[in-house]
This record gives structure tokens, sequence and C-alpha cells, in this order.
């Protein structure tokens, strides 16, 4: 079962100050996503100013336009966080979904030290995770020190790249972690995440798998950070261990991308050098009795993320609809589960809660990919839908 899902835990500290934007499914005669604006405790459907959230976020004066929009009020933030919980959904009642949807999702990988040393793992164990903390050990030993204060690209990166491949220890990933090109990859389809409340999805056939809890930037299709949200990056650390050209059997699978609870803007209380120094919790809580909580700072990430936006979406490559761009994990569970030296895996059930003071909660419980949701409603009936509901333009 969801822990109840509510305002007091789902919302940011500050929720009274920050500007905050979202999609909700809206019943009626002709049912659909709406975007909506929190304003303290309620929720409104501004539909009518912008159709999606891709082209709200193109106005050159976004936080003002939502102030003196004044929007169709939904019901509380309470309601519809209760209705969202996966097995809790009562129909004809309006419920949040992930607050992007014609925007490319796209991800970086690792950008912290702790994941891309995960990451040489993963590829030296070949995706066996009994072979993990052994060569854990050895990495650690070799590099971790050195790593952690190295700046991708630097001269000092290129003389600890020579140093390492004279040591047999170099690896694609340190490749992307420390070299002048960071990872970046296209981590879901638009229209494909889901947000607060639902189930996010395992493949049936992994045996190693994690959360990658993230923050993640809302960028729109000038290039410019707007907001923010949390993200939560599925992993199959099987399945990539084994080779990297399974990433995207790795990472792009049925409710493998979730996002949310909210999109806060950058306003007068908010900016995104408070985005550089956000503390990020993680909670993973099983039906097994497993409990998992742990927390990391985005002070700790190699590479800023204005470069990572300019690494992105540049001369060279362009999103007419903008982006949501996962920063990286600073996360990677080793806690053995099971038996010593298994490491960390999910199990069917596990409730999973990313959190920051300034951007609240989102959670979310883990089932197979066969058995969550599927992805049935995309860009093609997104259109369909809209146009039927009279909210789009010549």
């Amino acid at each position: 079962m969801f822990p109840p899902l509510s305002g007091s835990t789902v919302l940011p500290e500050d929720a009274a100050v920050a500007t905050l934007i979202g999609r909700a499914w809206v019943p009626g005669r002709i049912a659909g996503p709406a975007v909506v604006v929190i304003r303290g405790t309620e929720v409104f459907d501004i539909s009518t100013m912008a159709p999606t959230v891709a082209n709200l976020l193109e106005d050159d004066k976004l936080v003002q336009s939502l102030h003196s929009c004044q929007g169709l009020r939904l019901g509380s933030v309470d309601e519809l966080l209760a209705n969202s919980a996966a097995d809790a959904r009562v129909p004809g009642l309006p419920y949040f979904l992930a607050p992007v949807d014609l925007q490319a999702i796209k991800a970086c990988g690792v950008t912290f030290a702790v994941s891309m040393l995960e990451r040489v793992i993963e590829e030296q164990a070949k995706g066996v995770p009994a072979e993990a903390e052994k060569i854990r050990t050895t990495i650690n030993q070799e590099i971790g020190g050195d790593i952690a204060a190295v700046k991708p690209g630097s001269a000092e990166a290129g003389r600890l790249k020579d140093a390492l491949i004279s040591r047999g220890l170099w690896s694609q990933y340190l490749e992307v972690g420390i070299g002048p090109y960071a990872e970046v990859f296209t981590k879901a389809q638009p229209m494909s995440a889901v947000g607060i409340g639902a189930e996010v999805g395992i493949h049936p056939e992994s045996t190693w798998n994690n959360p990658e809890p993230e923050v993640v930037l809302i960028v729109n299709s000038r290039g410019q950070i707007v907001g923010v949200t949390l993200g939560n990056d599925v992993n199959l650390r099987d399945f990539e261990g084994r080779s990297a050209l399974l990433l995207g059997r790795a990472k792009d699978n049925n409710a493998s991308t979730a996002l949310g609870p909210f999109i806060r803007l950058f306003d007068d209380n908010f900016s995104l050098d408070q985005v550089r120094r956000l503390e990020v919790q993680l909670k993973i809580e099983g039906e097994d009795g497993f409990a998992l909580a742990d927390s990391s700072s985005m002070a700790m990430i190699s590479r800023d993320p204005v470069d990572l936006v300019k690494q992105t979406i540049s001369r060279n490559h362009q999103y007419p609809d903008g982006l949501a761009l996962f920063t990286g994990t600073m996360f990677a569970p080793t806690h053995d589960r099971d038996t010593p030296g298994s490491g960390f895996t999910h199990k069917i059930g596990d409730v999973v809660t990313i959190a920051t003071p300034q951007l609240g909660a989102l959670v979310n419980r883990v089932n197979l990919t066969t058995a969550v949701a599927p992805w049935d409603f995309g860009t093609g009936k997104l259109m369909q839908n809209l146009a039927n509901r009279g909210l789009l333009q010549n």
C-alpha cells in the first residue's frame, strides 16, 4: 500500500511562496490532461492559458502571467493527491500526472563520483551483483580518492586518464565522467513519464536494479532553465553492466521514468544557485521490512547544471518543445538486502520516496513493467484530445 499522500508531506516546505506548476488528469465529458498551477493548497486548471506545459514554458514573463491567470479550481492539493495513488484512484475524480508533456526527456550520466565508480564496478562485474563488493573494494583503493576532486576536461583529468590506462583501470564511464564531454542520452519518450503516486516499472528479467534519485532541470526551447523538479531514473544495473550498448534496455522501459511532484519555477524566492545546493533524501521501504534512508547534495556534482544544458541543447541539437534533463544520480544503493555481498536490488512493492525541502517529495511504488499501467496516451492522443476540448488554436 502507498503511504498517505498529502500536501503536508508532498509540497515544498515553503509552498506558500513557491511558484508551482504541473499536470492533472481532469474528468468530464471529454476527460484529458490539464496544465495546473498550485496556489497555496488549491489546484487550478490553466489550460486555456496554455494547452501544454511545453507551450507554457515559452512565455517570456511566465511567473507574472501565472499570477494574472485566474484558472478553474479543480480541488485542493490534498484531494488530488489522495486520488493519485495507483491503488486508491477513484474514477471521475482528478489526479496528478507527471508535470511535463511534449518535452524530450534526457538524462546525464556519471556526473557524481560515487555513481561514476559504481558504473565502473557494474562494467567490471559484467552485471553480476555477487562480484560487485570485491571489485568495489579494489576500485576505491586504487582510484576513489583521486576521482572525486578532478574537474572534468581539465589537464589534471588528462593526466589521471593516462595513469589509469597504465594501471589497466580505464573505463568508458570514466571517459564521460572526467573527460570533456558529458554523457547525455534519451531516458524516455515524451508523454511516457509517470507522476507522483504512480507505479514505476522494473523489467521482469532484471535481478539487480535500483532507483536513481535526481534533480531534473526543466528547459525551454531557447535553452533557458526555467525551473526544476525531482526524478527517478529507474535503472537496471545487470542489463547495463553486461554491455553499455544495452543502455536503452536498461533505462527506457514502461514506467521507468518518474517526475514530480511539480515543477518549481525560478522566481524571487527560488534560483539556480539554490538548486546547486539542494540536499536530496532517498527512502526505500519494502514489504519485507527492509528500509533504507540516505541523502546527498547537488554540491557534489562534477559538472555545473548550466554546462550540462549547454552540452545538450545548442546549435548542434535543438529541442523545439524544450526538455527535461536529469542531472545524474547522486545515489548508488549498495546496502545488502538479502545475503551478505549481494548488494541492493528492488523488490515488488517497494515504496520509493525522493525528497528535498525546496521541491517536495516524489513517491512511487515498484512493480514489474509488465504489471504497471501500460503507456497508451502519447503525443497523437494528446493533440486529438486538446482539439476535442477546443484548446488548440490556429
